[in-house]
């Protein structure tokens, strides 16, 4: 479902990576960030009339739930399945500029990380 060698997934496994104890790992054939819990998927799909439409550039992120109604209402994020109920969006990474992304990538892992380790980003 991904390429290792994707330039995409090494730019977001960086960005994603340097934050205070996260980890990597596949879960359901993608690339998962997390500390306890995950903060941003690499791919992911929506469900359009029935169909499955995979978004394989794509990250998908928490964002904070004050900012959560913009998004949606932006053309440029989805839905993602599974995750979107939840609070999830997503977002092709060739439609938002690498900052949006990378602050997209922070909101999620402010609002999912342990207070302790967002204390930490703020202190540092």
């Amino acid at each position: 479902m991904f390429d290792e060698h994707d330039e995409a997934l090494i730019w977001v496994r960086a960005v994603c990576l340097a934050y205070p104890e996260a980890s990597e790992r596949i879960s359901h054939g993608r690339p998962n960030f997390f500390v306890r819990r995950s903060f941003c998927f690499f791919g992911g799909s929506e469900r359009i009339d029935g169909s499955w439409v995979a978004h394989d550039h794509a990250v998908l992120v928490k964002p904070d739930p004050n900012d959560a109604p913009a998004y949606r209402e932006d053309p440029r994020y989805f839905v993602p399945a599974y995750l979107g109920p939840k609070g999830w969006i997503g977002v092709e990474l060739d439609a938002v500029d690498p900052d949006e992304a990378a602050e997209l990538i922070d909101a999620s892992y402010r609002v999912t990380a342990p207070a302790r380790l967002v204390r930490s980003l703020d202190e540092g």
